[in-house]
């Protein structure tokens, strides 16, 4: 899973900035929707509603929201509006690929938006499968405060992790198969780590390493753009830039 650290890093310093954005609770709420849709309505027995409900509350996103959130999920508040998870799938400067991951009532408006987002910015978007054969889905915990590298192995091996990398100074990111995740997390909780976040992410098999800070800035819009969109929940893509450009993303 090595490689991208560099981006990881990037994309935690721009989360801090995009909670600020407006969209952050509708992006926050339909992801609590959609997991009390996709399982039972209780966030004691459905991990991806816990996991989205920490989120929202972290967020500052009020607990009527999220007990409405919840309620549109589970088919007791009925506000006609119907979402749909897609998955899209384009190209961006230099023919870095990325993948967005969008919760939307209206498909065509959705793809309009993604179209001319992508168009603005130096990519387009392409076909269902142009990418995503590149990426692999894996499940993240993010654990802060590690002062002994070697206990966090051994927490992760029990939970059956199959990698994990130290991105910042006591800052780590602890990979396993989606299906496990929830094992990982309570495992190492278990063991008195600081689980700060707990996520799905897709991980490129291959990167593009980014040298040209053109290029850079280019790519930083162009997913700028897309995370700003409400209907778009998630962004991934497969470049690395070189640690000389990192100053190049605010």
């Amino acid at each position: 899973m090595a490689g991208h650290s560099k981006w990881a890093n990037i994309k935690r310093q721009k989360a801090v900035v995009d909670a600020k954005r407006g969209n952050v609770f509708t992006q926050l709420s339909r992801a609590i929707i959609v997991a009390a849709r996709n399982g039972i309505p209780d966030p004691a027995g459905n991990f991806q509603l816990r996991t989205a409900i920490d989120k929202a509350k972290a967020a500052g996103i009020p607990n009527d929201n999220i007990e409405r959130a919840i309620a549109k999920g589970a088919g007791t508040f009925n506000d006609n509006s119907i979402l749909e998870e897609i998955r899209y799938e384009g190209y961006g400067s230099g023919g870095v690929a990325i993948l967005i991951e969008a919760l939307t009532d209206n498909r065509n408006r959705t793809a309009a938006d993604l179209r001319v987002a992508f168009s603005k910015n130096g990519g387009n978007l392409g076909e269902t499968g142009c990418v995503s054969w590149m990426f692999s889905q894996k499940g993240v915990c993010i654990v802060e405060d590690v002062v002994d590298e070697e206990s966090l192995l051994e927490a992760s091996l029990e939970g059956n992790a199959e990698s994990y990398e130290m991105i910042e100074d006591e800052t780590a990111e602890v990979f396993t198969e989606v299906v496990n995740l929830e094992k990982l997390s309570q495992i190492l909780k278990d063991k008195s780590f600081n689980i700060t976040d707990v996520e799905l992410r897709w991980i490129p098999g291959n990167q593009v390493e980014v040298t040209d800070p053109d290029q850079a800035k280019s790519l930083f819009k162009l997913i700028d753009t897309l995370e700003s969109l409400d209907d778009v929940q998630n962004v991934t893509a497969n470049f690395d830039i070189t640690e000389n450009l990192t100053y190049l993303w605010g």
